[in-house]
């Protein structure tokens, strides 16, 4: 056989047109933390919607949960924003860390975004879940996490200068990321049914990205009978809203009906 033979096809230069691509309504930007096994997955779920796109990018992060692991994250947000389809036009970028934005501070995590990207709007999941909990009227917050004790107290202080009262506090105590994305959904019920179902409480917050509440709170709020508000949930909720998009979806909870 000879290589060098003069090829014989005919290549022709094909005319095309243009249109929106994937992300006719919207294009958003997603930060996820390098050990986080559940957020991608719900915002999956939850994200399914024509002409809605969202564009991720990964960030490291310990997979031990504490306040000075936290706050090392700050310094690598920027990168991680700048690697999310650059060319294109965001209206959100999201990120996803509920105890991180606090540890942080969601005004420091929304500049750091804005360092890769000026002007765009801005999301974590505290940021969703504060604006959803006053969206849904709720005043006295349960919450839950998985995290140590040094954690749930920046989160109390944190909703709570929000104006947000913190009624009661449910923790299942693990700080390790890789395996808080194995709670199941059967301590996640019990753990919401036992916190939220006071009388002192009117809506519940379950805290963390790891966490896989998606599937779980239509179900749960009908047998509470109480908003359930969890971190990946609010987050798309919030960042669908701030690029316009305002479709129901009530299978994910009583926020996505507002």
């Amino acid at each position: 056989m000879n290589d060098t033979a003069t090829p014989k096809s005919t290549c022709t230069v094909l005319p095309f047109t243009m249109d929106e691509g994937v992300m006719a309504r919207a294009a958003i930007g997603l930060v996820v933390l390098a050990t986080d096994q559940t957020l991608e997955h719900e915002w999956r779920q939850i994200i399914d919607l024509p002409g809605v796109a969202f564009f991720e990018s990964r960030m490291y992060n310990s997979p031990d949960i504490s306040p000075a692991t936290l706050a090392a994250m700050e310094k690598d947000i920027t990168a991680a924003v700048e690697l999310i389809v650059p060319d294109v036009p965001l209206q959100v970028v999201a990120f996803g860390c509920t105890s991180g934005s606090i540890v942080i501070g969601e005004e420091q995590v929304a500049q750091r975004i804005r360092n890769a990207r000026p002007g765009v709007a801005v999301t974590t999941p505290i940021t969703g879940a504060v604006a959803g909990l006053k969206a849904l009227g709720a005043r006295r917050v349960a919450l839950i996490t998985p995290y140590v004790q040094s954690v749930n107290q920046l989160f109390e202080r944190h909703l709570q200068g929000c104006g947000l009262e913190v009624s009661r506090i449910g923790t299942f105590n693990h700080g390790n990321d890789n395996e808080v994305a194995r709670i199941d959904a059967a301590s996640l019920r019990a753990a919401i049914l036992a916190t939220g179902g006071h009388g002192d409480v009117d809506a519940v917050f379950v805290s963390c990205t790891s966490l896989r509440m998606a599937a779980l709170i239509h179900s749960v709020e009908q047998e509470l009978g109480k908003p359930v508000v969890a971190s990946n949930s609010a987050m798309a909720w919030h960042a669908l809203r701030l690029a316009g998009v305002r479709d129901a979806l009530p299978q994910f909870g009583r926020l996505f009906d507002i």
